[in-house]
């Protein structure tokens, strides 16, 4: 019967949430000897894995630099979880549990699986979630939960409800709603008590009403890009691209979260700079020294896309043909000032639409680092986007994924 609860194997454990935390804290529970059940809003699951990473899932970052994740919370408490699963062994996990070749990216330092399908990544994960023996209730949409004695109660939207020893919440957060992602187990988690900090986009494109960069969509390349307001900020190196609607590409992304905090402050507008190359004041000193005839727009253009060197001297107030040997030196600092700090015009941004991941969440200690328990429920355990920590664009969201979801998994069946 649905509505009992299962022990056939020791302890039964339900997952909330067939994401890449979820079923990963499935397939841990399950390889524990705890009976488990993985329940699923959509029809098929995982909907993000086969989004991200342009379709390829960039699965894991190819290193870890833990001070690049960002939380409201303690950061001790977030190293501890990341290292609750090293690294080297997400990857043999990947490689040998799931016969999941991976290769690097070296310019970006990202793990991709070799085939380049993230739909291989979703598919090997839930098979070995059913090789474990985790029951899969697709189309099971969570309305509640209950504690009732030392289990729970998991009220479903069509069906009876299920009983468990213990409960693990992988709902994710907020972003990219579509993919199934409403934020119902960050409000499960409030009426059960639990702290949570105020959520917001995170890893999400910029929007702009500027006309000095309105002509440049589809232009990209590798910037500098630093963040401040209020006391916060974030610097990123990395790909930029000019979309029709404002700024995107890695870089925008890893430094979004300053912009969109600043905005739900109700202050000023973040402050954000951008270093259009690797070169410095004085290297562009050098550069735009008058010591031939090269024109300004050619010395510039040399290191940047055309469209842009183009968009950048004629904001300087400077003609595209004039000589080098004709700037004043006003005019040369005013341009190298635009090259290496450009204030960028923003005016908004993409939001949860199109967010990579959800910022704030369940405070990082409200549950046990070690098991992910809750320390408010016992045999309740959060992971994942739920809670409050995220990392930049790069596989650093798979790794805390994988690393509290594995956690939450084993935790729940002891």
């Amino acid at each position: 019967m649905n509505g009992e609860r299962q022990t056939v194997n020791g302890k039964s454990v339900i997952v909330v949430g067939a994401g890449a935390a979820g079923t990963m804290a499935a397939i841990f529970a399950a390889s524990k000897g705890a009976d488990t059940r993985l329940l699923e809003r959509t029809r098929d699951g995982g909907r993000k894995i086969l989004i991200s990473g342009g379709g390829r899932c960039n699965i894991l970052p190819a290193e870890v630099d833990e001070s690049r994740f960002v939380t409201d919370s303690s950061p001790h408490t977030l190293r501890h979880m990341v290292r609750s699963w090293p690294l080297g062994e997400q990857i043999a996990f990947f490689e040998e549990e799931l016969q999941l070749p991976l290769v690097e990216e070296r310019e970006s330092a990202k793990l991709f699986p070799q085939s380049q399908r993230a739909r291989d990544v979703r598919d090997k994960l839930l098979a070995c979630a059913r090789r474990k023996g985790v029951q899969i209730l697709t189309d099971t949409l969570v309305t509640g939960l209950v504690a009732r004695g030392a289990g729970w109660i998991v009220e479903r939207h069509a069906g009876d409800p299920l009983e468990a020893d213990a409960v693990i919440l992988a709902t994710g957060g907020l972003s990219v709603p579509q993919t199934g992602s409403d934020g119902r187990g960050l409000e499960m988690a409030r009426h059960l008590g639990h702290a949570i900090h105020p959520t917001y986009a995170a890893l999400t494109p910029l929007l702009s009403k500027g006309l000095l960069f309105k002509e440049l969509s589809g232009v990209s390349l590798r910037v500098t890009i630093t963040a401040r307001s209020n006391g916060r900020s974030a610097e990123a190196t990395g790909g930029f691209l000019f979309t029709h609607e404002g700024f995107s590409g890695p870089a925008v992304l890893d430094v979004s979260h300053v912009a969109v905090r600043s905005l739900s402050d109700a202050r000023e507008p973040a402050a954000i700079d951008v270093r259009w190359s690797t070169l410095g004041d004085r290297d562009w000193e050098e550069a735009l020294r008058p010591k031939a005839s090269r024109t300004v727009l050619a010395a510039v253009g040399a290191a940047l896309p055309h469209r842009l060197a183009e968009a950048l001297v004629l904001a300087a107030g400077i003609e595209a043909d004039r000589q080098r040997s004709q700037l004043t030196r006003a005019e040369r600092l005013g341009l190298i000032e635009l090259l290496v700090r450009t204030p960028l015009e923003w005016s908004g941004h993409e939001g949860y639409k199109k967010a990579e991941v959800t910022g704030g969440g369940v405070g990082l200690g409200e549950i046990d680092p070690r098991t992910m328990e809750s320390r408010r429920h016992k045999g309740l355990f959060l992971c994942g986007e739920m809670l409050d920590a995220f990392g930049p664009i790069g596989g650093y969201n798979f790794l805390w994924a994988w690393a509290t979801g594995r956690a939450a998994g084993i935790g729940a069946a002891r």
